[in-house]
């Protein structure tokens, strides 16, 4: 019973973020691209937030009380937070930035997976590091709530896991890196960029001419 529980809320709440997401994009990078490419840490944002609500509302239904959350929780919910803060905000740099041009966010979507895992020059090992890191806590997340939840002995409080320090400072060092590149994604030329430069002819100057 509290399984059931636990997947109705899952899908409530995931289906509350699809809905959300295809009428007004809350998924997405904010883009002039048509369909809007999926933007990596508002996904993660998304992520967090629906397995930790739904961990938090599937025990107050099942033992009536609300539990409390611990301190390792809520700095997850920052790292996923400061992670969408700052990528909003090198976004905005980048698009009011006259000398950056060729704007990732500006591309056409290609899809939920390529979208989180590539920037405009495709799939990028730091990107792949962090939604791996990010899946594999969040299944643990919920396998730990789903065996806890079961167990009548356990206190409320005690139900949603305690994330180390170390697994902690792992996610945000991932978030981090993910972050810090984010800067120079824009800034990096495609490979269209690099054939026009190599298909330019040379040009020779008088004064190299003479040098001849």
């Amino acid at each position: 019973m509290n399984d059931l529980i636990f997947w109705a809320t899952f899908i409530v709440l995931a289906a509350l973020v699809y809905i959300f997401d295809k009428k007004y994009y809350m998924l997405r990078d904010n883009s002039t691209a048509t369909p809007r490419p999926y933007s990596f840490a508002r996904v993660q944002l998304a992520w967090w937030t629906i397995i930790v609500m739904v961990s938090f509302i599937s025990i107050i239904i099942a033992r009536g009380v609300a539990p409390t959350f611990d301190t390792s929780t809520l700095y997850l919910l920052g790292i996923s937070s400061a992670t969408t803060i700052g990528a909003t905000l090198i976004d905005i740099n980048d698009q009011t930035d006259p000398n950056v041009t060729g704007l990732g966010q500006n591309m056409k979507s290609e899809g939920f997976f390529l979208d989180i895992l590539s920037d405009k020059n495709g799939v990028n090992v730091h990107r792949f590091q962090t939604v791996v890191f990010n899946i594999v806590f969040g299944v643990w997340f919920i396998v730990s709530v789903l065996s806890k939840l079961k167990d009548t002995g356990i206190s409320p409080d005690a139900i949603m896991p305690v994330i180390t320090t170390n697994n902690l400072i792992l996610l945000g060092v991932s978030s981090g890196v993910y972050a810090a590149l984010k800067t120079t994604e824009n800034k990096q030329p495609t490979e269209s960029d690099s054939k026009t430069a190599a298909s330019q002819p040379e040009i020779v100057t008088d004064e190299a001419k003479a040098q001849g």
